[in-house]
């Protein structure tokens, strides 16, 4: 290998937080003017790229099993679940759900009730009840 070619690292070396987390040189450009909403925005982007790669993968494995005769043209299109297998993806949607909208719920549950107490106030009061 000549000195100016690059070696490519073997995947085990590879980290992939490492990766996600390199950053561009320069200023991050802001096209919003509240910064809260400019890093929901900047999630809720990562969240639509990983969703069209996997739409990608769902669509290429479908046309494989066609390709390949395992399943007909419009079998994913006619299946009808199970009603266990309905019952499993209920649940997971709810799951899906809850975990999604979390931060919204606690929001919500914030409003409507009293908070918790925050951490320093009960290390405060287990101290005193420690004395």
């Amino acid at each position: 290998m000549s000195a100016t070619e690059t070696k490519l690292p073997e995947p085990d070396e590879i980290d992939p937080v490492v990766l996600a987390n390199r950053r561009a040189k320069g200023k991050r450009p802001n096209f919003l003017d509240d910064p809260a909403v400019e890093r929901v925005m900047s999630v809720a982007m990562a969240v639509a790229g990983e969703l069209a790669v996997a739409r990608e993968r769902i669509d290429t494995l479908e046309r494989l099993l066609v390709k390949q005769g395992v399943l007909g043209a419009d079998a994913i299109e006619t299946f009808v679940p199970d009603a266990e297998a309905q019952s499993a993806r209920n649940q997971w949607g709810r799951e899906y759900i809850s975990r999604v909208l979390r931060m919204l719920e606690q929001d919500v549950q914030a409003m409507n009730g009293p908070q918790d107490p925050a951490l320093d106030q009960v290390i405060a009061e287990l101290r005193d009840a420690s004395r």
